[in-house]
């Protein structure tokens, strides 16, 4: 018995090493449509192809398609983690250059409306996990939802993908709001996608820091300018993203130019970016602040 307890006390001391130097970031849009995934997805390839352990969490509990982008198949998924019937370590697929995706379940809702227990249940999920990961990346939900809210809270980094329509930019305002005023998320890394060219990313990242420099504590980042691609489209529909298929086109050079910057990004010496306090802090909902949500 003491043997046992020795041993389980070690394998917990070498995950708690494992898991406190891993990058968590978390990619969020506030609306559908913005390419956030695909930005995920190409990061993570980019990443893995030079190394890196990498693993996607595709966190779009009710419309996942991360799996489906690669063109993989997942033969069971979080639905089947939460219902019990296997860990978590049983549904990771690997994808190109060994990146491991945790696929979650596509078109069902009661995913997408997890109760606090089941919320629960997911995060401690994670505390089963054996594998090195260097990078987790979190393709969360489109909207404010509390899960999306949880995922983008906790990350040591938060990615706020734009592209140049009114509702992405007011979309993305209320996401940084509610982070920032409920969550204390102070730093937001912004990346300008399908844009003509590097003047039209300035401007949109102009007209969203012009609203939350008036009436938010935070500070935003222009992190890439991801410019407009056939050769995107062209991929997608071959289930493979722009960084394999196309590594020369434009798209993929910025994307690559971005998952090499974000590895630049530091893991602090606080606990907040380190992966084991990113799964406990998502269990704790934030202090509601006494300022007004004003504009």
């Amino acid at each position: 018995m003491i043997e046992k307890t020795m041993h389980d006390q070690a394998s917990g001391l070498r995950r708690m090493t494992k898991l406190a130097t891993t990058k968590v970031i978390t990619v969020s849009g506030g609306k559908g449509g913005v390419g956030k995934t695909n930005i995920t997805l190409n990061m993570a390839l980019a990443m893995g192809r030079q190394g890196k352990r990498v693993m996607v969490l595709d966190a779009d509990l009710g419309l996942a398609n991360v799996d489906v982008m690669l063109g993989l198949r997942a033969g069971r998924n979080l639905s089947h983690v939460l219902s019990g019937v296997c860990d978590l370590q049983d549904i990771i697929i690997e994808g190109p250059y060994g990146v491991k995706i945790v696929p979650a379940s596509s078109g069902t809702q009661n995913m997408a409306e997890l109760s606090s227990a089941q919320h629960i249940g997911l995060i401690r999920a994670f505390a089963t996990l054996e594998d090195e990961i260097d990078v987790l990346l979190v393709d969360t939900a489109a909207g404010i939802s509390d899960m999306v809210l949880s995922f983008a809270g906790a990350a040591q980094d938060v990615l706020v993908v734009v592209c140049d329509e009114p509702t992405s930019i007011t979309d993305a305002y209320a996401l940084i709001k509610i982070l920032n005023r409920e969550y204390h998320v102070q730093r937001f890394k912004i990346v300008a996608n399908m844009v003509r060219s590097y003047r039209e990313g300035r401007e949109l990242f102009a007209k969203l820091t012009r609203v939350t420099e008036r009436f938010l504590q935070a500070n935003l980042e222009l992190v890439a300018c991801i410019p407009l691609d056939d050769r995107v489209r062209q991929s997608i529909k071959r289930q493979k993203v722009v960084v394999e298929a196309f590594p020369r086109s434009p798209a993929a050079l910025a994307l690559t130019t971005l998952a090499n910057k974000a590895l630049t990004w530091p893991v602090p010496n606080n606990p907040g970016g380190h992966l084991e306090f990113f799964v406990e802090k998502l269990l704790v909902k934030p202090t509601p602040e006494e300022v007004p949500l004003g504009e």
